[in-house]
């Protein structure tokens, strides 16, 4: 009897951690409303480029840019000249503003060419400042690029590995101004769902009760959940550190087929359902060939050589047989008929939407 016991406990401890296992965290299935990142841009010059920048005669607000800073710096150019730059490239810088940055703080940015430059490897970005979507400058950026490519050319040759056009600054920006970022109102806070879901966010209430008691936390809708917290910063820290940790079963999405028209590809989640059916499919294939004759004139003909083009076109219809689909719960079922009746990726496309036409398809098909 005991090792019976022992047995059944064992099975249900395997159960449970194999559950807890697979179970996701509230941080992972949500965010708290307010606590988001800011995104930053810039417009700046990089310079030092070893004779890969702007072509300054079809970037002239490369030159601009260039006369503009001069002057800010006291340098006065005489009117009409004409820069013919090599080692200069106009760029826009990209930032992304985190959650609670304080002024001091340094964070990354990406360096982009506006212009035609060939490359962006060794230049120097110029103080730059960022600015948000109220026009308001949030950080300085300067420094050295990053750029993880390379390239080479010769004799009209060239050779090229990943992207030289675009490079990173790491660190390369300080932040000057901190955007305000509430943690909540009063004595809630609100959990934003990253994906709306009504059983989720009933699962996200039941784990936040069953942890810090009844009525802490209530479902507002199927995409934000309103938790009760304390006053106290460190408090609320706190407890927001324990109730984003809790493990819970995020809810089964609705089944869904997305077809992408352009690639071909197609992806479909574990809820999706065949009803029986039987499905038609051949190939038609066109070739198109061509043959080019010269003719000949003959010998003190004084006739002209001319040529002409025989062109041949073969049609074929591949034999199409009617396979049947069995009525298939699972996903693996599903791949497995669909497989079975042999269709090529473009082809399993037109398969699909007729298949939802009929009623076949329990799925949401959607194309991208």
């Amino acid at each position: 009897m005991n090792r019976t016991v022992r047995i059944i406990t064992a099975a249900l401890l395997a159960a449970l951690i194999s559950s807890v296992a697979q179970a996701e965290r509230i941080k992972d299935l949500a965010s708290i409303q307010g606590v988001r990142t800011n995104q930053l841009v810039g417009y700046g010059l990089v310079v030092g480029l070893d004779g890969s920048g702007d072509q300054t005669t079809q970037t002239p607000f490369t030159v601009q840019s260039i006369a503009n800073m001069l002057g800010q710096m006291g340098v006065n150019l005489p009117a009409g000249t004409s820069l013919q730059l090599k080692n200069v490239a106009a760029v826009m810088v990209t930032a992304s503003l985190p959650a609670f940055a304080r002024p001091g703080q340094n964070i990354d940015v990406t360096v982009s060419s506006l212009g035609n430059a060939k490359s962006l490897r060794g230049g120097t970005l110029v103080m730059t400042p960022l600015k948000g979507a109220d026009g308001l400058v949030y950080a300085i950026s300067q420094g050295n690029l990053l750029v993880s490519g390379a390239g080479a050319s010769a004799g009209g040759s060239s050779a090229q590995v990943n992207h030289l056009a675009v490079g990173r600054i790491p660190a390369g920006a300080t932040v000057e101004r901190a955007v305000s970022t509430p943690l909540g109102q009063g004595d809630y806070v609100s959990l934003d769902l990253n994906q709306s879901d009504f059983t989720t966010a009933d699962r996200v209430v039941q784990a936040i009760n069953r942890r810090f008691g009844e009525g802490t936390a209530s479902a507002g809708d199927g995409g934000q959940v309103r938790v009760r917290a304390p006053r106290d910063a460190n408090q609320r820290v706190a407890f927001i550190s324990q109730m984003e940790n809790l493990p819970i079963q995020a809810g089964s999405g609705a089944a869904k087929v997305i077809v992408n028209a352009r690639t071909g590809s197609v992806v479909m989640n574990q809820n999706v359902e065949v009803d029986s059916c039987a499905v038609a499919h051949g190939n038609l294939s066109v070739t198109v060939s061509s043959d080019t004759q010269v003719s000949q004139p003959g010998a003190f003909s004084q006739g002209e050589t001319t040529t002409t083009q025989n062109a041949q076109i073969d049609i074929k219809a591949q034999k199409g047989e009617l396979v049947t689909l069995p009525g298939s719960p699972s996903l693996g079922e599903v791949v497995k008929a669909l497989n079975a009746v042999g269709a090529s990726p473009q082809d399993l496309l037109a398969i699909l939407q007729a298949m939802k036409a009929a009623g076949a398809l329990r799925a949401e098909l959607e194309i991208i």
